[in-house]
């Protein structure tokens, strides 16, 4: 068994949506439930991947799904793109979620006649874990730094953002922001229990090719 590394993964992973896009699939239809569509999808790769390498499937203790990579899968319909994901610390609309990001894009439709699903996948993107931070959250930090923004700067636009964080948590993360600056992320990152990601601007960075850090893996 060949090792999964990253590089074959991102290959494996445009080989698998080419061959499963399309195809009829019984178990889907009449499902308008995403997570199921996204068990299946994920099953099914885990399923390709393991009859060529040699990995780690991810597991609820991982909390992603290819620990050994650092990658965490999302599939999501093209309609509405976006997922969960579990809150770790407010510092990751700073810096990114810690693990880069698959995500598998489709368009659902269903077959009366066969009684089948067809998944139709658009996208299947690559996000490096810098990238991963959230877009207005880093991009506004990013102008602070290049107009010599001070600490005082930083703690007022991170109140504004309403980051969840208390007093000390502000301050001890605008150290951290002037002692090493974020990169730009491209995610869409809601505040709540879980972070709500939202995947349309990574779509049509992808496609526009305008940052190495953020793939369309099905045009490379």
């Amino acid at each position: 068994m060949t090792k999964l590394t990253l590089t074959n993964f991102k290959i494996a992973s445009a080989l698998f949506i080419r061959q499963i896009s399309g195809t009829p699939i019984p178990d889907l239809f009449g499902s308008t439930d995403g997570k199921a569509v996204g068990t299946y999808i994920e099953q099914a790769f885990n399923h390709y991947l393991s009859a060529t390498y040699d990995y780690i499937p991810g597991n609820a203790a991982s909390g992603i799904d290819f620990p050994d990579l650092n990658v965490d899968l999302k599939v999501t319909s093209i309609r509405q793109p976006q997922s969960s994901s579990p809150f770790r610390d407010a510092s990751q609309k700073v810096y990114g979620l810690g693990y880069h990001l698959l995500v598998f894009t489709y368009e659902k439709s269903d077959d009366s006649a066969t009684q089948t699903a067809r998944l139709n996948f658009r996208d299947v993107i690559f996000v490096a874990q810098e990238k991963t931070g959230d877009y207005q959250t880093t991009y506004g930090l990013i102008g602070i730094l290049n107009r010599n923004g001070n600490k005082d700067d930083i703690v007022a636009y991170l109140e504004e953002r309403n980051l969840p964080l208390d007093e000390i948590g502000r301050d001890l993360l605008a150290d951290r922001i002037l002692q090493n600056p974020p990169q730009l992320g491209y995610l869409t990152i809601s505040n709540a229990l879980q972070w709500r990601l939202q995947y349309r601007r990574i779509i049509e960075i992808a496609n526009s090719k305008t940052d190495i850090g953020v793939q369309n893996l099905l045009e490379s």
